[in-house]
């Protein structure tokens, strides 16, 4: 058979033809040669002459080539040529015979559709990293013959080191997305805290297997006196240092929500914090604490999303004021904002994973995201799980996702009857702590509490009302709320020295009223309130029935 029609078509031939007839190498041009002196000499000596490539002995060539080499001819592919090679790594093939039975694992490998499509197209294809029976993975070149001669060269190149390294590389990489991915979710809350007044519920949806892990986290916190804090946050960048940050982050959040701080003081904490921790990591965060008793949602953002927040009739409303910069950059004084969340209210936290996307503007995220708030309605959780089916987020997101839902419950009937608010506004003077303790004490009657825990509701009533008056200013208020699992009375004042519980002296006059309320009660705890005074504050856990 004549192979020399189609020897040029193999690769580098026209390469090196073009080398070949642009700088010919003649005795005569020694001096300009790139090749050494000596070895000109050798090529060039009349003992030795130089033969052409098409003059070169192609059967031969093929048959010491390390590579796999076929040559089929026709429509069905007839087997004209193997190589040594090829028989060795896969067994001798009858020639003559259609490829379908005489090369049986192209057939295997799916490549017989491309031999009839350079066979049909005239132009070379390739196919890379295919594992053959032989257990070897080869990268198949196609090429086809020399025109009216019907036929295609299959020139197979043995990668199987390179993919064996590939396939390494690519497990090592899914092993350390797996370890991001553990570490993440162990940083995570297993189990949100459930407060009295707040139905709430989050999701974690990790990007794909292609994407790294981020550092996206959430958390619900219960301050105590009926309080609620929210925080969402997303750390830029990727892998376990962004979820190791994030974790840093969360356990931070944690700590500064126990001082009971305003949302914006929070924010200043961690920023201060997140330089500390690495001063090229920057974080984005939203801090937010829900008072049942004001019917707000306040709320602090460095550089987050806005909280999005549907009222009872179905209006979204988007929270986008105050915001600073995100947590690492430094030097910003934060502010804090509110937006309405009374009874029938749902609140959505969220990172950008759930609204950015590269062919759209982030603010049409947003206004989609608003119109799925309108529409979804459910439990917290039914809220979650549409919010992600209509943002299109499956498994192979390319983003982190972190939300977190929050509903303001409108109860009624005789869920009602267990969430109760009493408050009475204390004027000063000798009569205050006697009307004090009377107003609680009809109070805790009509709301049918055991003998027990009325008395130590007014008994802690007497106590906090006493304090208030011997250390704090005007205006002083008593509140008592009663939720489905506790009892809580609080006293506010204008003054904002917080009390602190220490050991009374025995001649000493004063320093035993918050002791004693700490002994009775459940919990207790003072923080300072927005408009300058402070709030105290303790609990009492109801009898299950």
């Amino acid at each position: 058979m004549n192979f020399t029609r189609w020897s040029a078509r193999l690769p580098g031939t026209q390469r090196r033809a073009a080398a070949r007839t642009e700088h010919p190498v003649t005795p005569d041009r020694r001096g300009e040669s790139p090749v050494p002196a000596a070895r000109v000499e050798q090529l060039t000596d009349d003992r030795l002459p130089i033969p052409a490539v098409d003059e070169l002995p192609v059967r031969e060539v093929l048959d010491r080539v390390p590579a796999l080499v076929a040559l089929c001819h026709g429509p069905d592919h007839r087997l004209a040529y193997i190589n040594d090679a090829y028989a060795a790594a896969l067994g001798p093939r009858p020639l003559g015979e259609p490829a379908r039975e005489a090369l049986p694992e192209l057939h295997e490998l799916g490549l017989l559709p491309l031999l009839d499509q350079v066979l049909r197209s005239g132009k070379p294809r390739t196919v890379k990293s295919r594992k053959a029976p032989d257990g070897r993975s080869y990268t198949f070149s196609c090429t086809p013959l020399a025109e009216g001669e019907g036929g295609v060269l299959i020139f197979a190149t043995d990668v199987t080191d390179h993919a064996e390294a590939a396939e390494r590389l690519r497990a090592s990489e899914r092993r350390q997305r797996e370890t991001a991915v553990t570490l993440q979710r162990s940083l995570l809350p297993q189990e949100l805290e459930q407060p009295d007044d707040l139905r709430i519920a989050a999701t974690y949806q990790p990007g794909g297997t292609e994407a790294a892990v981020g550092g996206d986290w959430y958390d619900v916190i219960t301050l105590g006196g009926g309080r609620t804090a929210l925080v969402i946050g997303d750390v830029m960048g990727r892998g376990v240092r962004a979820a190791a940050v994030m974790g840093q982050l969360r356990t931070a959040v944690r700590a500064y929500a126990r001082l009971d701080l305003p949302p914006h003081e929070v924010l200043q904490l961690l920023d201060g914090l997140a330089t500390e921790i690495d001063a090229n990591q920057i974080a984005t965060c939203v801090y937010a604490v829900h008072d049942p008793n004001e019917g707000r949602l306040v709320y602090a953002s460095a550089g987050h999303l806005p909280i999005l927040v549907r009222d009872d009739s179905g209006n979204v409303l988007r929270a986008d004021e105050p915001t600073g910069p995100p947590l690492g950059t430094g030097g910003w004084i934060h502010a804090s904002g509110s937006v309405p969340l009374g009874p029938g209210s749902t609140a959505v936290l969220y990172t950008d994973g759930l609204v950015e996307r590269r062919d759209a503007d982030l603010d049409e995220g947003i206004a989609a995201l608003q119109h799925a708030l309108a529409g979804a309605t459910g439990t917290p959780q039914v809220i979650c799980d549409r919010l992600l089916r209509s943002a299109g987020v499956a498994a192979d997101h390319d983003d982190d996702v972190a939300v977190l839902v929050l509903q303001h419950p409108a109860r009624t009937g005789s869920d009602g009857e267990l969430f109760r608010n009493a408050a009475l506004e204390l004027l000063g003077g000798v009569e205050a702590a006697p009307r004090a303790r009377a107003f609680a004490s009809g109070v805790l009657t009509s709301w049918r509490f055991p003998p027990e825990l009325h008395d130590l509701g007014v008994l802690a009533t007497s106590e906090l009302v006493a304090n208030s008056l011997q250390h704090g200013t005007p205006p002083m208020r008593l509140r008592l709320r009663r939720t489905d699992r506790r009892l809580i009375v609080e006293v506010t004042d204008g003054d904002d020295h917080l009390p602190r519980r220490r050991r009374a002296e025995p001649g000493d006059e004063s320093g035993r009223g918050i002791a004693i309320v700490a002994t009775i009660a459940s919990s207790w705890g003072c923080r300072r309130t927005p408009g300058g005074g402070k709030a105290v504050w303790c609990e009492f856990a109801l009898p299950k029935t």
